[in-house]
């Protein structure tokens, strides 16, 4: 946990955020419990510009001074002031705990009220499984999961706007991704001495010895890598299938990035691995409710009134890029009354 209380310590002490002297921070860092340990941090910092912001806490049913610094680190299970779930060991692939789950905030600011939430999915384990079928068993496991939190989070019939954001994990239809690439090539099965298949060779049909697709557990690799995905990806589009089995309850603003995993770690942070097939597994999600306190309207610096992208496009930050959502939101007096919330 060392770099990250660094990282908590550069961002507070950094000259950028030094406005910004209203701040939550929630760090699920006790390992000690993998029924209840889900690693997610929220990081909250308020502009010093805004005024009487509140917190609610779950313990309490009652909203809170937002003022003033609360880091919340180590075992934060009884820090009231945010709602951290695990999913229930039924939902985990082989019944095995990971660091799946998500964790909400409620906040208040001026007459708006409304939820944050942080929320990490299952991840494709196997490409060979991926490719079997859509949806993949996978994308089946983060369907149910979803439905848990949309369940456990009251989404459709919430009075509270949601804002829902994080590591969804969401893949690509990798059966019809493969489909599209490889349709004039053969595929050669390379197995290992108990004849279980270990790579897919995709040749092409015209040109035994050129490989169009080396398929593999985790080995995704194209012929053509990058001109095929970097700067290119208005064709994978069709395949991000995932987000439209929820698009009747959450709203996603218009992607206009490249997909945000599975980046290089060690280069200037435009190439992908050579591991999956390239995703928009981060993402912000919005109730409907929620997108009625978006402000629309165009802003008098002629910027847009919404910006939705990715964080350090040219930079290397990891294996997925963080994703941004900019926007203002406005208030509308009597919508929502602090007094007659009570809880979820």
């Amino acid at each position: 946990m060392k770099l990250v209380e660094e990282f908590v310590r550069a961002l507070m002490t950094s000259e950028e955020l030094h406005h910004f002297g209203q701040i939550r921070l929630f760090l699920d860092e006790d390992y000690s419990n993998p029924a209840k340990y889900t690693a997610l941090g929220n990081l909250y910092f308020i502009h010093n510009s805004l005024k009487d912001v509140q917190i609610w806490d779950f313990n309490e049913n009652k909203f809170k001074s937002a003022a003033g610094k609360e880091v919340h680190n180590g075992n934060i299970e009884n820090v009231g002031t945010k709602e951290k779930i695990k999913f229930p060991l039924i939902l985990f692939p082989e019944s095995k705990f990971s660091r799946k789950g998500f964790m909400r905030t409620r906040w208040r600011v001026g007459c708006a009220v409304f939820d944050l939430v942080n929320i990490h999915l299952f991840h494709d384990a196997c490409n060979f499984t991926a490719m079997e079928k859509y949806p993949s068993r996978y994308s089946e496991v983060r369907q149910t999961a979803l439905v848990y939190t949309f369940q456990r989070l009251n989404v459709g019939n919430e009075r509270i706007p949601l804002f829902i954001f994080g590591d969804f994990n969401f893949r690509l239809d990798t059966k019809g991704v493969i489909q599209k690439l490889t349709k004039k090539a053969v595929p050669v099965y390379v197995k290992s001495a108990k004849n279980e298949v270990e790579k897919i060779l995709y040749k092409d049909i015209g040109d035994e010895n050129k490989v169009v697709l080396t398929l593999g557990k985790k080995y995704f690799e194209l012929d053509e890598h990058e001109a095929t995905f970097a700067g290119n990806e208005k064709w994978l589009q069709e395949f991000d299938k995932e987000p439209k089995l929820f698009e009747k309850d959450l709203f996603e603003f218009d992607i206009s990035f490249p997909p945000s995993y599975p980046f290089k770690e060690d280069t200037c942070g435009t190439s992908y691995m050579r591991t999956r097939c390239p995703s928009w597994c981060d993402r912000i999600f919005l109730s409907r409710t929620a997108l009625s306190l978006v402000n629309m309207n165009p802003l008098d610096n002629d910027k847009p009134p919404v910006l939705y992208q990715l964080v350090g496009e040219s930079m290397a930050m990891g294996d997925h890029k963080p994703v941004m959502l900019l926007c203002n939101l406005q208030c509308f007096p009597g919508k929502h009354n602090s007094n007659q919330l009570h809880g979820p």
